[in-house]
């Protein structure tokens, strides 16, 4: 059990990232190669995605004050 929690927080704190990062730096050297596309977007988008489940959004408060 304890080498589960180990694998998990290993893969969201070293994997995650570095998959967000790849994915963004593969994009951007698209996106100077051959300009804008509908997949360089989907690369940025996913890096987005991936950066967001790292806890990098806000978090929404439960009461508005």
């Amino acid at each position: 059990m304890l080498f589960n929690l180990v694998k998990r927080f290993a893969i969201m704190a070293v994997a995650v990232p570095l998959a967000a990062a790849g994915a963004r730096k593969l994009s951007e050297r698209l996106e100077a190669k051959r300009g804008p596309s509908r997949g360089t977007r989907a690369l940025r988008q996913g890096a987005d995605f991936l950066g967001g489940l790292r806890g990098q959004q806000k978090k929404k408060r439960r009461f508005a004050w």
